[in-house]
Order: C-alpha cells, then structure tokens, then sequence
C-alpha cells in the first residue's frame, strides 16, 4: 500500500516535470533562466544555465521552458557553438538518470531529487569529449574537472533559492539562505546585461543596486550587508571590478538596512552614505566609488516597488528547544563566532590590501617595453605625418596613449584625436576631401602600428609574471583558509567529545555551584593538556562567587582552576587550568634619529589556549614603509591566531601577503610562544636577530639564518623548542639594537657579555639598560628603530 503510493508520487513527480509549462508562476524562471544563459566564466557556453537546468529537475518545475529559452540564450551569447554545447549537455543530463539514478528526499525539502552528480557529471563527460577531439594538456583537464565543481556549487544554491522566485507574492517566509541565494542569482542574471547602458548609465549596475536596496528595506541589516557581499562578488568574479566594490556594495547595504526604519527614503540615503563612507577611507577623498546618479535611477526603482511588497525570513530560532540550553547561552555562543569571524575578516582584509599595491617601477619597465616595440614597427612610416610626434618617447603623447591603453587595451580613431588634442596637437584638414582621405590613411596607419605593438609588448610584460606569482600566493591563502576552517569544525567535534566525556564532572560542579546560590545555565569542559571551562551564567557575578566557582571546579576537576579574564564577557566566564610559571615583562624602544616613526613593531597577547605570544617585528628600513611592514605583519599574526589558524599557516599567510606588494616590502619576525602551563617555550624566527636566555650567570643564544618575510617564497622560517626553568630570563631585539655596537666583530656577544654583567633581575631595568648602552656605542646617537623586550619566568610555589 504505502509502497504503491511512493511509485506514484515519484511518477507524478516525473510528469510535473514537462506539464504546466506555461504557468504564470514559472514565467519569472524563464526570464531569469534567459539571463543567467547569457553569462558565463569563460567556457562555451553558460554553466550557470546547466547549473538552473538541474535545479529545475530537482525541484520538480517543468523543463521544457527552461530548455527552449537557455538555449536560446546560449544562441545569442555565444553563437551556434553555445546552443550545441548547451543541448548536448542537457541531452547527456538525461542519460545520466540511467546511469546515477536520483535519490528522492522528502517531498517538502527545496531539493525533492537529489541531481548532484548528474549536473557534475554532465558537465565533466562534455568537457572530456572536447577535450579528446581538440587535444589538451593537464591543465585543460583540471579546468574541466573546476568548471564541473563551479556548475555542481551553483545548483546546490539555484535549487534552494528558486523557491523565492516563484512564490515570492504567495507571502510565505523564506529562510535567510533562500533570500541570498536568490540575490546572488539575481545578481548573476543582470551581468547578462554586460556594458549595455542607459543614457551613459550601466544598467547592470542600477539594477545591482535596486536588488541590494530593495532586501536592505525589507529586511534590515543582516539582509542588507549580506546581499551586498554576494552581489559585489558575483560582479567582482563576472565582470572583474575591483575588489573594493565589495566592500562598497557591503557597506552601503548595510548603512541601507539601518536606515530602513525611515521608509525608501531612509534607505536610499543610507546606500549613498555607506557609499561616501567608504570611499573616503579607501582613498581620503568623497569621490563616490558607486555612482551617485546610478544610486538615484535605481531609487526611483525602488519608488515604484509597492510598498505591501513583504520579503518575510523564517525565524531563527523556533519555539521547540532541542536542546536543554537557555537562549542566553546561544547569544554567548553568537558572540563567540562573531569575534571569530571579524578577526577572520580584519586577517583576510589585510592580505586583501596587498593587491592593492601598485609597483611604479613595474610601470615603468612595461611602458619602455610597450615604447621599444611602437619604435620598432615605425620604422615603414617615417613619412606618415604623426611619426615625430609618436617617436618622441619623451613627450607627453606617448604615456597617454600608454595609459589608455593599459585601461581599454585597444585605441580606435576618436581615442587618438583626444589624446591629441588632449597635448594641445590637434590634427586638422578634414574639411578637404584631398587631405582628408591623406590624413585618415595616417591615422589608421598609427592606429594599427600601435595596437599591434601594444599586444606584441604585452605578451612580455613584467606584470604577467606577477599576476601569476600573486594567483599561486593566492592560492596559497586559500588553502590556509580552508585549513583553519577545517581546524575549526575539528574544533566543535573535539567539544562534542568532551561533552560527553566530561558530563559527570559538568553535573557535579552544576549542582555544587547550586548549592552555593550559583545558578549556571551551562558549562562547556574540554581538555587539550590543559582544562579550559565556558561558565554560562543568569547574572553577572560578584568576585567571592568567581572564587567560589574556582574552589568548586579546583575540586571536581582535581587540578587547579582559575578565572581567564581576558576571554571572559558578561555572563560567560572562562576558566583554565593554572599556570605552573608567572611571566614578567620588561619592554624598550628608541626611534631613529631624525625619522618621525619606528619601523618597530611589538606584540604581547594572550592566546585562546591560555598560552602568551611576545612578538617583535622589524620592517626594513626606517619611518612609514617600515612601520607599515612590521605593524601589518603583528596585527595579521593577531587576527590569525585568534581566529584559530595554525601558526605555520598564519605565518605562510603572511608571508605570502607581503610578497604580493613588492619586492621592496619586508618584515623580520620574531615569535615567542610561551606555554606557561607546559613549561616550554616555541621560538619562530623569519629574518630576526638572536634570542638571549639567561639563567644565574650563563647565557644562551638562539639564533637562525632565515631571510624576512616576504623576501622569498618559501619564507624559510625556522622554529625552535625549549624547556623554561625557573629564574630563566629571555630577551628578544631588533637589529637596532644588536648592530649598535662596533667593537665586536661578532655582534652577537656584546648583548650575552652584558647580560652576563648584569646583576638585576627586573625585566624593565634590564632593558633599560640595554637600550642605553646600544645608544651610548653611538656617542648618544640613535642610528636605527631599536627595540628590546624582556621576559622572566619563576615558578609558582604551591
């Protein structure tokens, strides 16, 4: 019986799939499926309109609409060949069903089959068939095999968003992944519309910015910024405009959805606000990144959207609570990931500014190539009237046609008239039809010599080779990405384990502390060498109940506890097992005589595992540059590390970032990771000086032959282990201070011989001391950035 009904509704499924063709509700699909036809990623045809084919299937929405009006889009956006490939791919899409049969999910899931592999598959056998009748190369097949995962990503988001599309006036509520997803395939439809403009108006980007305004007014902030993001991406991937749209885009969404408490009105100046805001941080001045006029065109958009439109998201959180936990905890978690994610974002943003960075002197050296080729193919017309004022290299012509050209890459007739005239040279004589045709043969003689010699000198140009290095430093940035989220999941699977593992301990301490008057909403226990507890509480506590917490999970746990009051917020305490060793630190620094800032920079924070990091980086040479280096080589290290990345990949990371400016940028580093717990110390060093590291009257050194980072690929960063013993003392410095002394030929010893001198113990006099006499070698002279931190470990006594 409940088998037979099974058969049946998977056999009304199939014919659900070509009936209702012309349903008014589908309509929009197959406008939007026209569009997204006619955009691609550089292929033969448009994998996003195979990606909505295979949405279409799952979702059970008839096809045979989306086929016709796809291909005819293909047809139009890449000719014969675009619809052939387009058919066959679906025709193979079909006979995938027999070959990977669909998996049914349950009837009111967005995905009601389940087309993953066949939408991969069918991309991936047309490539390969291509593949194997034009020949190819290893690269050809991995870029078969990426175009076949892009299409298999975007029909996991098409089929979970055309939902939206269909039943957005049915005023049901969407889930926030819904509402995006449908905003980014809005937002890929509209590329379709490439350069076309209205009145000089990109209609692209008009009707990019109604998407934003129009979920920005519906549904606030989140919606706003979100959207924002996906839209500017989909634009910054597609069209390839700079990356600080997305950021423009993000932000005015967001301004867009605070203001929307103030109607249309509210919103349209909160989109113009975030677009100035931005603007002025990126580059110190109001000129506007997203055009006023595009913003006011796509108001008047937005003005006729009615206003009983309703874009309703479901709730997060429903009424059933499947876990035993108050929501207070779930707002502490919130504001855990939050943190998380903007020191994701601030580490991210970091690496993103160095593809910012403009190197002159590669400039220069692509401009003197693009020069020697343009002399080279004039030399046929030296007649042609224009040849003295193309070979005078040194004039102001040149370096705008060379300008021009690096934006548009091909200059036509009226683009040379106005750099021309543009030089105070303007051509006359057209009035006469004898002079007239002499003059134009000239011109397109010109035109053609210097689109040729532009593309014959591109093909050589320096930047090539950097585009390159920066897509493999990229690539690598990913990949440390990808790492540090995969330590994170790790990270809530290990918490899991501890749950359980812990539950015992957990029920104890709860019903101790209620005993105490401490009502605990939760507790989270792990243990990674050391205990680290997550305390949710209903109130904010007094110090003696903290200390009574303390006392408690001291006993439950058999190991002592204590307060972390770095990580601890409000309601959520954190604790951790006690130090076995008290650290001190002592710091000094002097500036370069004459220079207005250090090159300096120095870090001491405390980790999420309990450990300390102490830091100090060197930016090579002195004042603004250095300063810049070294500061964006500690803030990445921060945010990096508190986001959960491991230390060699943060450190690949940044490495790789600062390669990415120029061959002028680099930084030292010099790490201690100091486990006061474990009782060991990590040393990391790229390119920085000795460490020093006294016990009594015998010192240690510790030193690498590693260059800075950003010098070379590979980083060759060196780590070192050692072991603390109490009264151990540790100095770190910067080459400021090693290189001030002149009398030993080894620099090195004159700090080790000092320290051995010197009788202190307190970490601040020591480095006093240091300092002073680094300056003294120089008669009082500071001849570069000094720096000097110094640590001291005792034991703790029980």
């Amino acid at each position: 019986m409940f088998q037979n009904e099974n058969v049946i509704e998977k056999e009304n499924s199939r014919i659900n799939i070509f009936s209702n063709v012309f349903a008014i509700k589908n309509v929009v699909l197959y406008i939007i499926s026209f569009m997204l036809s006619m955009v691609g990623l550089g292929g033969e045809f448009s994998v996003f309109s195979i990606s909505m084919l295979g949405a279409c299937f799952a979702s059970s929405i008839p096809v045979l609409g989306i086929v016709l009006v796809s291909l005819i889009g293909n047809l139009v956006k890449y000719g014969v060949g675009g619809a052939l490939g387009y058919f066959l791919t679906a025709l193979v899409l079909v006979v995938t069903f027999f070959i990977v049969k669909p998996v049914y999910n349950e009837k009111e899931r967005n995905e009601k089959i389940k087309m993953g592999k066949n939408v991969f598959l069918s991309l991936f056998i047309i490539q390969i068939i291509q593949l194997a009748i034009s020949g190819f190369t290893l690269y050809d097949v991995l870029s078969g095999i990426t175009l076949s995962i892009i299409g298999l990503v975007f029909y996991k988001i098409f089929v979970n968003s055309t939902v939206v599309l269909q039943e957005l006036w049915t005023k049901r509520a969407f889930t926030i992944e819904e509402l995006i997803g449908a905003s980014l395939i809005l937002a890929i439809s509209v590329g379709a519309f490439g350069d076309l403009s209205l009145f000089g108006f990109g209609i692209k980007n008009i009707l990019s910015i109604l998407i934003v305004m129009v979920l920005g007014w519906k549904n606030g902030i989140l919606v706003g910024t979100t959207s924002g993001v996906t839209i500017g991406v989909t634009l910054g991937v597609i069209t390839g405009s700079e990356p600080i749209m997305i950021a423009a885009y993000a932000i005015s969404g967001m301004m867009a959805g605070i203001f929307n408490r103030f109607g249309k009105i509210g919103v349209v100046v909160g989109f113009a606000l975030g677009n100035v805001i931005l603007a002025y941080v990126s580059n110190g001045y109001t000129v506007e990144l997203i055009h006023f006029k595009e913003i006011l065109i796509a108001f008047i958009g937005l003005l006729a959207v009615p206003n009983n439109l309703s874009i309703d998201l479901e709730e997060f959180i429903g009424n059933t609570k499947l876990l035993p936990v108050l929501p207070n905890r779930a707002l502490n978690k919130s504001k855990e990931v939050a943190d998380s994610l903007n020191h994701v974002s601030e580490a991210i943003q970091e690496m993103a500014t160095t593809y910012h960075q403009v190197d002159t002197s590669s400039y220069d050296a692509n401009k003197q190539i693009f020069i020697t080729e343009l002399l080279s193919n004039l030399e046929p017309y030296k007649d042609n009237m224009l040849y003295e004022d193309m070979v005078d290299t040194e004039g102001k012509i040149i370096d705008e046609i060379f300008k021009y050209l690096l934006d548009k890459q091909e200059i036509d007739r009226q683009a040379l008239l106005e750099v021309f005239a543009k030089c105070n040279s303007y051509i006359v004589g057209f009035d006469d039809e004898d002079v007239s045709k002499y003059l134009e043969e000239n011109i397109s003689q010109i035109i053609r010599t210097i689109n040729i010699s532009y593309k014959v000198a591109k093909s050589d140009f320096i930047w090539k080779k950097r585009v390159e290095e920066n897509q493999k430093n990229m690539g690598k940035q990913l990949d440390g990405v990808s790492k540090a989220i995969q330590k994170m999941a790790k990270g809530i699977e290990n918490d899991l384990e501890n749950e359980v593992q812990y539950a015992k301990q957990k029920a104890e301490i709860i019903e101790l502390l209620k005993q105490k008057a401490i009502l605990v909403e939760d507790i989270a226990i792990k243990k990674n060498g050391r205990y680290m507890l997550e305390v949710y509480l209903n109130e904010v506590l007094e110090t003696a109940k903290i200390e009574t917490i303390e006392k408690i999970t001291t006993q439950v746990l058999k190991e002592k506890i204590v307060l972390n009051e770095e990580a601890s917020v409000g309601k959520k305490l954190n604790f951790l097992s006690d130090d076995k060793y008290v650290l001190a630190i002592g710091t000094g620094e002097a500036t370069k005589s004459k220079s207005e800032l250090s090159g300096d920079s120095m870090l001491n924070i405390r980790l999420k595992d309990g450990k300390y990091l102490v830091a100090i980086s060197d930016g090579m040479g002195t004042g603004t540059k250095a300063r810049q280096s070294s500061t964006q080589s500690l803030r990445m290290l921060e945010n990096l590390l508190l986001s959960g990345f491991d230390k060699n990949i943060s450190l690949d990371l940044i490495n790789t970032s600062l390669i990415n400016q120029n061959s002028e940028v680099f930084a030292t580093l010099d790490i201690a990771i100091i486990d006061l717990y474990a009782g060991n110390i990590e040393f990391i060093k790229s390119g920085a000086c000795p460490t020093y590291i006294k016990n009594n009257k015998k010192v240690q050194i510790i030193k690498s032959n590693s260059l800075p980072t950003g010098m070379v690929d590979a980083g060759q960063i060196q780590t070192f282990d050692r072991d603390i013993t109490s009264g151990d003392i540790m100095l770190m410095c910067s080459d400021g201070i090693l290189d001030a002394n002149i009398e030993y030929k080894n620099k090195e010893l004159w700090i080790k011989y000092m320290l051995e001198d010197i009788e202190t113990t307190n970490t601040k006099k020591i480095a006093d001391i240091i300092l002073n006499e680094a300056i003294d070698n120089n008669f009082g002279a500071i001849k570069d950035d000094m720096s000097v931190v110094v640590c001291k470990f005792k034991e703790k006594e029980d």
